[in-house]
């Protein structure tokens, strides 16, 4: 795990020196109305006081250097990335879990970024879209997790399309607008774009193509685990590395039993590290003590060939954490010489 934090901060060191050289762009023309997952969102001005409800949002903001500009965060599964620990310092905590609606007005918001549905949804316990408008706080919805739920019955819906990166340079660029900064949004775009391209051509083409799960967490070793579903981000790294998700369920996070996980035999299980500590599987640890101690488990291909990998459980989410959790997973597969 060390290997993979020192790996990822130079990654994102590198990522942070290549913000620093970007073109000119054209400043906002205020007003500015966005359509945010069917909503017209109008602005005056760019916002002062901020709140990234969900940790992709938050991520994005400080990302576009707009700490001086944020009010608040909330809802953290895992720490925030290394290049951004001072920024993110300057920022009021309001919860790693979701927070109350009560304690995000408190904060005096003008603005909300949120990263899922869960935090700003038709069904959230936190807040709806209507809550904030009624309240006069103009709010955005990333681009990705708008999904339909017609076909699963849950807040996260699913996706009959294999989730890309345009929906995250859409959301990147829509932020970059609505605060002004324009220039730093699209360097963070090109260089997600120039990263994605090294890694998709340091793939051999002509190597096996795997087969996935991408283990979030469960409750317990007894209960459904929550999975990669697969035109999720998962789905999506799956892709990038020349493979396929072995989940074939369509919703953006499906639940299946292990007796349907060991149908599906896959090469490779991707478990999550999340920092969040919910549950004991939170821990990458405890999932693969789980995966070659369980009897029927064990069996399954990848743990029979201890092709058991760690990523970081954000990336699991479609958020600019998705690319480096690619980049996680390509380097210990060539490690075990089970990627090319």
């Amino acid at each position: 795990m060390l290997m993979l934090k020192s790996t990822l901060t130079a990654l994102l060191i590198a990522a942070a020196s290549s913000l620093t050289v970007s073109p000119a762009f054209a400043s906002t023309k205020y007003p500015l109305t966005i359509e945010n997952c069917g909503v017209q969102v109008s602005f005056q001005k760019a916002p002062e006081r901020a709140v990234g409800l969900g940790q992709n949002s938050a991520e994005i903001l400080l990302l576009l250097g707009l700490q001086d500009k944020m009010a608040g965060t909330a809802f953290w599964p895992s720490k925030v990335l290394p290049q951004l620990a001072e920024a993110n310092a300057k920022v009021k905590l309001l919860s790693v879990e979701f927070p109350t609606f009560e304690s995000i007005l408190a904060e005096n918001p003008d603005f909300v970024a949120a990263a899922l549905p869960s935090l700003l949804g038709p069904s959230s316990k936190v807040a709806k879209r209507e809550d904030f408008d009624k309240v006069g706080v103009r709010s955005y919805l990333s681009p990705s997790t708008c999904l339909s739920t017609k076909e699963v019955k849950d807040q996260y819906g699913s996706r009959a399309q294999l989730w890309n990166m345009d929906l995250l340079y859409k959301e990147i660029d829509e932020l970059s607008q609505i605060f002004d900064v324009s220039d730093r949004g699209q360097a963070l775009i090109a260089d997600f774009k120039k990263r994605e391209a090294a890694l998709r051509a340091s793939v051999a083409k002509d190597g096996k193509q795997l087969s996935y799960v991408f283990w979030f967490s469960s409750p317990s070793p007894s209960a459904d685990a929550y999975l990669g579903g697969k035109n999720a981000a998962s789905g999506f790294i799956a892709d990038v590395l020349g493979g396929r998700n072995a989940v074939t369920a369509e919703a953006e996070w499906p639940t299946l039993g292990w007796e349907s996980i060991i149908a599906a035999n896959p090469d490779v299980i991707v478990v999550a590290n999340l920092d969040r500590n919910r549950w004991e599987l939170d821990k990458p640890e405890a999932k693969i003590k789980f995966l070659t101690t369980d009897p029927a488990v064990s069996q399954i291909t990848a743990v029979k060939n201890k092709a058991m990998v760690v990523m970081d459980g954000q990336a699991m989410n479609p958020t600019v954490r998705t690319i480096y959790g690619a980049e996680q997973v390509a380097e210990q597969l060539k490690a075990l010489g089970l990627l090319k």
